[in-house]
């Protein structure tokens, strides 16, 4: 059996000094052997059109694809009016239509997402595990990581250097990691 895990890490920001971008970047740098992260940028998704589903954009072409080649899916989300941003809630449309033909089902998936709230993306998180019971999506529960004080978190130039947040998201991949495996069985 193949041991090897690809997780495919979308922000849910397009800002370029995005902390939740930040976030999926320090992940790379927490991965146990044979575990690859590869990023994908939602810049350039076209916004979902019910009317041109069935002829997609190669932007989504693309991203369906990536999403389909990757074992598990982590988010990594900031928090815009209690909710998740606009831009990641049109990627997951975009990437679940035409009915029948979403690149979301079965996937195993993780989340966790910076702020420079209080609540670091708490209730982003929460709406953005709605989306994963009607996706069929097999979410990982623990930890949560929720990224507080965002500013504070991370370093000039955009490092995560709370240790107790890298510490969290090492969990959140070995987690992730351990039920995609499980779930290959």
């Amino acid at each position: 059996m193949n041991d090897k895990v690809k997780i495919l890490g979308i922000a849910g920001s397009l800002r370029s000094a995005s902390y939740n971008r930040a976030a999926l970047v320090a992940a790379q740098g927490l991965l146990e052997d044979g575990v690859t992260l590869e990023l994908f940028d939602l810049e350039g998704l076209p916004l979902f059109n019910q009317d041109k589903e069935g002829q997609p954009e190669p932007r989504v072409v693309e991203f369906k694809k990536q999403i389909r080649d990757a074992d598990a899916i982590l988010f990594s989300t900031p928090e815009y009016n209690y909710s998740m941003p606009g831009v990641l809630k049109n990627a997951i449309d975009c990437a679940s239509r035409p009915y029948g033909d979403s690149a979301w089902r079965g996937k195993p998936v993780a989340v966790m997402g910076a702020s420079i709230g209080n609540f670091g993306s708490a209730r982003a998180q929460l709406h953005l595990r709605q989306c994963f019971v009607y996706l069929d999506m097999l979410p990982v529960n623990h930890p949560e990581v929720t990224i507080a004080h965002a500013g504070q978190a991370f370093d000039g130039e955009d490092r995560l250097v709370d240790d107790t947040s890298k510490a969290l998201i090492r969990e959140l991949l070995d987690n992730l990691v351990r039920w995609t495996r499980q779930m290959r069985k």
